[in-house]
């Protein structure tokens, strides 16, 4: 039985994307599933690089990415997501949240 990531997450960080292409009907379902994947992977506040978030969540790492600058957006919770440099082009990232939000 595989659990379903969207009963787990908080609320606030689903819903209708921006941009000229997105379109709900088609997106939404989609992109809310792999934000879930995102949140629940780098909930921890472990700093990881794109190759582990990529191999952990199955997403690209241009989907992967996108979803992280959204949770800075304030209607997707306007999280702390940091990113430092590990040098040769190389970085890394940590998401940083409330504690509510780590349940």
């Amino acid at each position: 039985m595989q659990l379903d990531l969207l009963t787990f997450t908080p609320k606030h960080i689903l819903g209708d994307r921006d941009g000229e292409t997105y379109d709900a009907m088609r997106d939404r379902k989609r992109l809310d599933k792999q934000m879930a994947r995102i949140f629940e992977l780098m909930k921890d506040g472990i700093w990881r690089r794109k190759e582990q978030i990529v191999m952990v969540t199955g997403d690209d790492w241009a989907s992967a990415g996108a979803r992280l600058r959204d949770l800075r957006k304030p209607k997707f919770g306007g999280y702390q997501v940091d990113r430092r440099a590990l040098g040769n082009g190389a970085f890394e990232y940590r998401l940083l949240i409330n504690r509510e939000d780590a349940a």
